[in-house]
């Protein structure tokens, strides 16, 4: 809730800032103490991270879906994105140090690109960042619920952008640990992958599908977003289909 409280309030672009930098530092740091520092201690803190990680996902994707402020919605959705992460944490391995690697990267390029939408849509009505001010954004500002659908498609892991290839990456290296637990939480992490589909799709439908008595008018962004959403787009359809991304930080792991 903390969280939510911080998304909501802070600027939109410190919100953005926050959604990925202190993450991606956190989830590296937290994997660096656990292999390094408390090797000896493997089963004691790998259960302790089964529960953390099933909360995660879980307690978040059922909030998320209840949100109508998006910045909010997207505080839980970052919530159970760092659960996926931290499946990374359980592989112990060169192949999970990996996949944590290629999961922050592209969560960066992805979240990023929704933040981007967010703000240039928050300075053209009034400061509101609620889902129901999306609705009917593709008639009057297509190229930006074009480019928010694709950043939300990778975050869901739908095929064939960037978010589905890190998911498989984590995923895998988790179950490559071997032991049924690690395979339980996996297990669950894919099902709530479905529900996670289902609360991105709410904003999808917002934007083509659900209809508005005074949609947000046609309007354009400044050149340093549009630089910032064409940099954050091209990582979340390259990054997945260029294969030597990942291998490089492979052998660097």
């Amino acid at each position: 809730f903390w969280t939510a409280d911080t998304y909501q309030g802070a600027p939109t672009t410190v919100t953005g800032y926050l959604s990925v930098i202190s993450k991606g530092a956190a989830a590296f740091t937290l994997m660096t103490i656990l292999t390094k520092v408390f090797a000896p201690m493997t089963e004691q803190w790998m259960a302790v991270l089964y529960v953390v990680i099933v909360l995660s996902i879980t307690v978040a994707n059922l909030f998320a879906v209840r949100q109508k402020e998006l910045k909010r919605f997207m505080a839980f959705s970052s919530i159970s994105q760092a659960g996926y992460v931290m499946l990374a944490v359980l592989a112990n391995s060169s192949m999970g140090v990996a996949a944590l690697s290629f999961y922050v990267l592209v969560y960066v390029a992805a979240n990023l690109a929704v933040f981007s939408v967010i703000g240039v849509v928050e300075e053209n009505n009034n400061g509101k960042t609620d889902i129901d001010d999306y609705n009917g954004l593709y008639s009057t500002n297509p190229k930006l619920a074009l480019l928010m659908t694709l950043a939300l498609f990778s975050l869901a892991g739908i095929p064939p952008f960037a978010g589905m290839f890190s998911k498989f990456f984590v995923f895998m290296a988790a179950f490559e640990e071997g032991s049924t637990l690690t395979h339980i939480v996996v297990f669950v992490a894919l099902i709530n992958t479905v529900i996670s589909l289902y609360y991105y799709l709410l904003i999808v439908k917002a934007m083509y599908i659900k209809g508005a008595e005074h949609p947000l008018p046609t309007f354009k962004s400044d050149c340093n977003t549009r630089l910032a959403l064409a940099i954050c787009t091209a990582g979340v359809l390259l990054f997945g289909v260029c294969s030597c991304v990942y291998e490089w930080i492979f052998a660097a792991a």
